[in-house]
């Protein structure tokens, strides 16, 4: 490896963990709205968007320059390709952030109905998933994130029981249809994530490994 390519290999290193942190916070903070909807959090995480899109851009020019400049090869070319296709799924995981903000934000207003229990256990795996994805790819730690694929199926089987208790709560009290209505939405965005920090686990099997696991049935990834 050449001096100017490690260089930029470090630049798009710290690129990527200064998104992730950016992106891990956000989805922090639209869960929390769910507990305590808040406008002005989501404007903010609204405008926050803004910079992570900017950020997707740029990370992604400077990838494709990299690999213009200097031809990397083997290892070094997974670790580009493989920031390319993070970058891509922590933008859309931004996205969402705002998406549950908004919908927790409809909330108010609303006629009040529990947030139920297993909303809130699914939101904190999807958050810790999203974490361990991302401290699986700065530990080129593929074991790791082969958990984070793992955990991805109790997320799915707790989306599944929210929809269930919320279609309960529909079915018996119209007057909370409308927020029920809005949970099941934040419960799907959530679900999303926790989607999102799976791929980048694979992504990051891909790179540390060279193999690539998705769409692989659990038992073979």
């Amino acid at each position: 490896m050449t001096v100017h390519l490690k260089h930029d290999l470090d630049a798009l290193h710290r690129d990527l963990l200064s998104m992730c942190g950016k992106v891990e916070e956000m989805v922090h903070h639209a869960v929390d709205c769910l507990s305590a909807p808040d406008v002005d959090n989501a404007r903010a995480l609204a405008r926050e968007d803004n910079e992570i899109d900017a950020w997707d851009v740029r990370i992604e020019e400077n990838c494709l320059r990299t690999l213009a400049l200097h031809q990397p090869v083997a290892i070094d070319l997974r670790r580009i390709t493989t920031v390319m296709k993070i970058v891509a799924e922590l933008e859309r995981v931004a996205d969402l952030a705002v998406h549950i903000a908004e919908r927790a934000c409809s909330l108010i207003g609303a006629t009040p109905v529990v947030v139920p229990d297993k909303l809130k256990q699914m939101a904190e795996m999807a958050v810790e998933m999203l974490h361990s994805s991302i401290d699986a790819y700065v530990q080129l730690n593929s074991r790791l994130a082969r958990d984070v694929c793992a955990r991805d199926d109790v997320v799915d089987v707790l989306n599944r029981d929210v929809i269930d208790e919320l279609q309960d709560v529909m079915a018996t009290s119209a007057s909370q249809v409308p927020a029920a209505l809005h949970l099941f939405s934040a419960s799907r965005h959530i679900e999303r994530v926790a989607d999102h920090a799976t791929n980048i686990a694979e992504d990051v099997v891909y790179l540390v490994e060279g193999e690539i696991i998705r769409h692989r049935p659990p038992s073979e990834a």
